[in-house]
């Protein structure tokens, strides 16, 4: 996933707002969201070759997000799947700051990422080319492929439209949020970051939603969790060339069993 953007604790309706496109090669196999069949609680698209995810929440509100740290030449493989800095935290019974804690010792293992956590009471940012495990205060925040709200064309204009939008708190938040993550613009070539990958990539991955035939936004992902517990999740799929790929569409009560 390569934009994530959300309001935590800002809004007077929802606790959580979260819009979020994962960015991927189309061969990379992967399920759309579903609760898992060997952890019922937990709500999360599947990649196939790992078997982690990228984002997920489970039925006591309990969510949490990855997105690699862009660095260049691609890494070594390493001796863990990003994707597991998810699923375990949403499979476990951990708090989101003792499962930063734990993740931080065995940083070393994965390559480059920034992890969110968060549950009802505290939302948990780290980076393992930060360092710092930081509490989110209530605002609206921006993570790409660099540290939270560095400030990269799409980072910046995300959340300054995620903050208009929610202003004015239209009674369609799931379209509007899915507007914010369908834009195709890419900035000029002078406000494009350098991270070692060349011009044309960074092209490319400089728009919200990125299509080509190779790679590109392979899913937008809404999250609304209520201050009384309602969760709304909507996934929408797109294969090669942004051709939309299916709609999966989860509502729930927080603390209760989803077939409910």
């Amino acid at each position: 996933m390569c934009l994530l953007l959300m309001v935590h604790d800002a809004h007077p309706k929802y606790r959580l707002i979260v819009a979020a496109n994962r960015d991927e090669f189309y061969d990379r196999p992967t399920l759309p969201a579903a609760f898992w069949t060997d952890a019922p609680t937990v709500l999360a698209g599947r990649d196939l070759r790992a078997g982690g995810t990228w984002l997920g929440i489970d039925r006591t509100g309990r969510f949490a997000a990855v997105t690699n740290y862009r660095q260049g030449q691609r890494e070594p493989t390493a001796l863990r799947s990003r994707g597991h800095l998810v699923s375990g935290f949403l499979i476990g019974e951990a708090t989101p700051r003792a499962h930063i804690e734990q993740v931080a010792g065995e940083a070393a293992l994965y390559n480059g990422f920034n992890l969110i956590a968060g549950d009802a009471r505290e939302l948990v940012y780290f980076s393992n080319r930060e360092g710092n495990a930081r509490g989110l205060t209530p605002g609206v925040y921006g993570l790409s492929n660099h540290l939270l709200d560095t400030p990269w064309p799409k980072v910046t204009s995300g959340k300054a439209a995620l903050s208009a939008l929610v202003r004015e708190d239209p009674p369609e938040l799931v379209a509007g949020l899915f507007a914010l993550l369908s834009d195709p613009h890419q900035p000029a070539d002078n406000l494009l970051p350098e991270t070692g990958i060349g011009r044309e990539w960074e092209r490319l991955l400089s728009s919200a939603f990125i299509g080509s035939d190779e790679y590109g936004t392979r899913s937008s992902t809404v999250v609304l969790v209520s201050r009384s517990g309602h969760v709304v999740f909507v996934e929408r799929s797109f294969g090669p060339g942004s051709v939309p790929a299916g709609e999966v569409h989860y509502e729930f009560a927080v603390g209760r069993d989803p077939g409910v």
